[in-house]
């Protein structure tokens, strides 16, 4: 005679007041357009991080969180409070408190009752390697298909972030006179005009010309191979990233120091070097501030900034 299981109901754990305002905020993110990587790793520091060490302390509302219960939490991260319980590096118990910040931030906002601010560990000043043009002109040069040379070409004159190169299409060519600007969405689906020399204009425009027409992409860079459905797709992030590191390889250089970051750094070193105004660099690049330029560019040097100063006092006699 068979036996009838029987379904047991477990019911769903209550959710803290803390995890239902986590649970809020990354919903506020999405909302907002942050994008997916942005929210990923949001996600993980607050829910695979935060909540465990907020549960471990017995906090479940944000009232709790007075600045003592903050300053135990970036303890415990640098003492090991990763998620693999060891000691953190500076960096990593930064990545692991910005989005606290963000959150508390947020919530403030919100008329909670936010008492304190997780504090960021203080990190070392770092000098950048910045690649030289002789560097970027063989980085193109070793590149074997025209469209690899043109997104090399193109992130170290632009300075574009890697994402909103992969993100142009044809019509973010715009032309006002003689002047030719790429219509750039950046973070936040923020859009902004980012200028372009004609020489790179013409070579955009040269190699629309002669992309596949067989694709279902209104991207402007696609990807080298046939989908397995017999079309181009659009190329990928992680494309371009392996792009730029192949041809590293092949021109000699160090794949660990040559990304499309280090072309964004390399425009950014250049425009400052070249005495461009800091607003100016920050507004083509996409930054709100110049506390990123300020931050990052300390690797300027003081016959940097002489120079600058001389072709200053040369312009106005």
């Amino acid at each position: 005679m068979a036996t009838r299981s029987r379904m047991v109901v477990v019911p769903a754990l209550e959710r803290s007041a803390l995890e239902r305002l986590v649970s809020d905020y990354l919903a506020s993110c999405r909302a907002r357009g942050l994008s997916p990587r942005t929210i990923s790793a949001y996600s993980f520091t607050l829910e695979s991080v935060f909540l465990p060490w907020a549960s471990g302390e017995g906090i479940t509302t944000v009232g709790e969180l007075d600045q003592r219960a903050l300053d135990r939490y970036s303890s415990a991260l640098l003492d090991g409070g990763g998620v693999r319980k060891e000691p953190l590096s500076k960096d990593s118990v930064h990545s692991y408190t910005r989005p606290v910040r963000q959150l508390l931030a947020w919530a403030r906002r919100e008329g909670e009752a936010v008492k304190g601010t997780p504090q960021l560990p203080k990190l070392p000043r770092r000098m950048l390697t910045v690649l030289t043009r002789e560097q970027i002109q063989r980085l193109e040069d070793h590149a074997t298909a025209e469209r690899d040379k043109l997104i090399i070409r193109a992130l170290a004159d632009t300075g574009l972030r890697v994402g909103e190169l992969v993100g142009l299409r044809p019509d973010d060519i715009v032309a006002t006179g003689r002047a030719y600007s790429l219509r750039v969405r950046g973070k936040g689906g923020r859009e902004r005009m980012v200028p372009a020399a004609p020489s790179l204009i013409r070579r955009l425009e040269r190699y629309l010309r002669a992309r596949p027409a067989d694709t279902y992409s209104d991207h402007l860079f696609l990807a080298l191979r046939r989908n397995p459905d017999g079309h181009y797709g659009p190329l990928t992030v992680s494309g371009v990233e392996q792009v730029v590191g192949v041809t590293a390889e092949r021109a000699g250089l160090d794949r660990a120091l040559v990304h499309p970051h280090a072309l964004r750094h390399a425009f950014v070193t250049n425009a400052l070097r070249g005495g461009m105004n800091p607003m100016i660099v920050a507004q083509i690049v996409g930054h709100e501030s110049l506390r990123m330029i300020e931050r990052v560019y300390s690797h300027l040097t003081v016959t940097d900034a002489h120079d600058a100063m001389m072709r200053l006092l040369a312009t106005t006699g």
